[in-house]
């Protein structure tokens, strides 16, 4: 049972797309050189007016692009093309590029930081915000559990629970399956 607290992100495993797994919606959107915040596994992130892309740190708001799944550039130390579960906060590199899953669709699990009934199915929720690990580059945001509602702004939505050996309803930290409800920003009508 999901009786620890040990939050990893959103972790893409579907979509409720037509056609095909998430997979092959990954997109290479750049990062800009000495981008000061960094970024993990799993995170939330979002365009900017400048074409680049950086972390969402929305709570009961987002204006996501996608989930972040890792980043490519040249390491300034090395000077060798490094590939990287997180972006390193203020890496100088004009070429880091970012690995995003943009689909709106896209569906991922998270887990929540309290126990969530089966009666939250198709419930809106919030995001808790917190620095990721360093040291294995993984989120480690979770679902804001108390903030079960019908909300229409609430940015995330449950779709169904993650459940298994280790994961069931209504356990003290509830591994749910998440999607975007609002403010994706390829569905948003306003631009960037």
């Amino acid at each position: 049972m999901a009786t620890t607290a040990a939050p990893s992100g959103a972790r893409p495993v579907n979509t409720t797309s037509a056609s095909g797994s998430f997979n092959g919606k990954v997109q290479h959107i750049k990062i800009a050189s000495g981008y000061a915040t960094a970024i993990f596994y799993g995170d939330f992130v979002k365009l900017v007016a400048a074409g680049t892309v950086e972390k969402d740190t929305g709570t009961t708001t987002l204006t996501p692009i996608g989930i972040f799944l890792g980043c490519k550039y040249t390491d300034p130390s090395t000077n060798q093309m490094t590939f990287n579960q997180q972006w390193p906060a203020s890496t100088v590199a004009s070429d880091a590029e970012a690995y995003i899953v943009t689909d709106p669709n896209v569906v991922f699990v998270m887990q929540s930081d309290a126990a969530i009934a089966q009666t939250a199915i198709g419930a809106n929720f919030a995001v808790v915000q917190t620095a990721g690990s360093t040291s294995i580059g993984r989120s480690k945001n979770a679902v804001d559990g108390s903030t079960v509602a019908t909300t229409n702004t609430l940015p995330l939505r449950i779709y169904d629970f993650w459940t298994g050996p280790n994961s069931a309803v209504n356990d003290t930290y509830t591994d749910v399956i998440m999607k975007f409800n609002v403010g994706h920003q390829y569905v948003n009508t306003t631009g960037v």
